[in-house]
């Protein structure tokens, strides 16, 4: 029984790890074979197509790379900032409307991102933030996602209400409690926001599209969209190269965080 069930599970892996096997595959194959040549196995190579891929666009693929690290990691900092001590507040203070403003940031979750979009880029035009990485970090240092408050709330109240009280007769106010006590103790969860958002900005492709319009502020997907042509000299090899690189820090990552990311998810009642 348990055989069948390890043959069952391998069988399932396998096939949720040929995207990749191809996507790999595919990075080794000259451009005009990707789409004929079926197989996993290459019957030409073309590893040049990481080279190639390096330089061929108006920047160097190292500048696309470094500007969504850049975004990536003021991004994970202005969340794990600004939604901890927004969850602090909801699921530690007491204070006037609380459960009618925590339901108000719950119903923001239901609220389809697109219905957002004008209103949002003609503030940012006002505010002359277009063609600049300001619309895309500032909504992250103000608590705008309301899943990752939740996730932290949902934490946070886990946690012994005793810790508050023993901190209060310690002498501690609400923000040293929640950084010497609370803050500490949230490590998962915090490791659980870092990872989505991670993955979440580094893949983001609409947004980067929509205020950027400089190439040397491109993000890698924007970078990687650029190795396509409409006339039908798309660079096939060469973009799934790139792709191929672009992911090695999202897996990277995620492996090393993926012990918290367990941990995070089943004490959240995410489940």
């Amino acid at each position: 029984m348990k055989i069948s069930r390890h043959l069952a599970l391998t069988a399932v892996g396998a096939l949720m790890m040929y995207p990749l096997l191809w996507l790999v595959s595919s990075s080794l194959k000259p451009s005009n074979t990707v789409f004929t040549d079926e197989g996993l196995w290459p019957h030409s190579w073309a590893p040049g197509n990481y080279a190639r891929g390096w330089t061929s666009l108006p920047e160097s693929f190292e500048v696309y790379l470094t500007n969504s690290l850049i975004i990536v990691v003021l991004s994970i900092l202005g969340n794990l900032m600004s939604c901890s001590l927004a969850a602090y507040a909801f699921a530690r203070l007491r204070f006037t409307g609380r459960k009618l403003f925590f339901a108000l940031m719950l119903g923001t979750m239901m609220l389809p991102a697109h219905v957002l979009v004008i209103p949002r880029y003609v503030l940012f035009d006002k505010l002359e933030w277009l063609n600049t990485y300001y619309p895309l970090l500032v909504p992250h240092f103000l608590a705008t996602n309301g899943f990752y408050i939740f996730l932290m709330v949902q934490f946070m109240r886990s946690l012994p209400i005793e810790l508050d009280d023993a901190a209060r007769i310690d002498g501690c106010g609400p923000f040293r409690t929640f950084w010497k006590v609370i803050m500490p103790l949230c490590l998962p969860a915090f490791a659980t926001t870092a990872i989505f958002t991670f993955i979440a900005v580094w893949n983001e492709f609409f947004e980067p599209l929509l205020y950027l319009t400089d190439p040397q502020l491109y993000t890698v997907p924007l970078a990687l969209r650029q190795f396509m042509d409409s006339e039908g000299q798309s660079q096939w090899g060469e973009m799934f190269a790139m792709s191929f690189v672009s992911l090695a820090p999202v897996i990277g990552f995620f492996i090393a965080g993926q012990k918290y990311l367990v941990k995070g998810i089943a004490t959240t009642g995410l489940r």
